[in-house]
């Protein structure tokens, strides 16, 4: 008989540690977004969110700060001085968004807000 292999889950040890800690902080703040935003990021690679510029200008207020649980894409402008934390930009995007807000990664985010709050998921 075969034997079958468990579902192993990322190889990138950023990837695993980062959710992990988004769990914890999860557990010890009782807040739900990290939680959520873990299980984003535990799926696979092809079906993770990518979300363009365009899309960040055109849902979001000014002022505002965002995690994409994922990739940020450097498609289109953006008007708006926004905080957007991602797992992971496009060079293209990481330079449009320090133009005229801040680009941050998810670990970053957690130790700057870990209540999590004003905080929105956007993909």
């Amino acid at each position: 008989m075969a034997k079958t292999n468990p579902r192993t889950g990322s190889t990138d040890r950023y990837l695993r540690e980062l959710i992990k800690t988004l769990k914890r902080l999860s557990i010890e703040k009782k807040v739900r977004i990290w939680k959520a935003v873990a299980h984003e990021l535990e799926r696979p690679t092809r079906i993770r969110r990518e979300v363009n510029l365009e899309r960040i200008s055109r849902v979001c207020k000014n002022n505002e700060t965002i995690i994409v649980p994922g990739k940020v894409l450097g498609w289109g402008n953006l008007d708006k001085k926004l905080t957007v934390a991602a797992f992971a930009f496009s060079k293209q995007a990481f330079i449009k968004i320090n133009e005229s807000g801040k680009a941050i990664f998810i670990s970053d985010l957690m130790h700057q807000n870990p209540s999590g709050s004003k905080v929105r998921i956007i993909g």
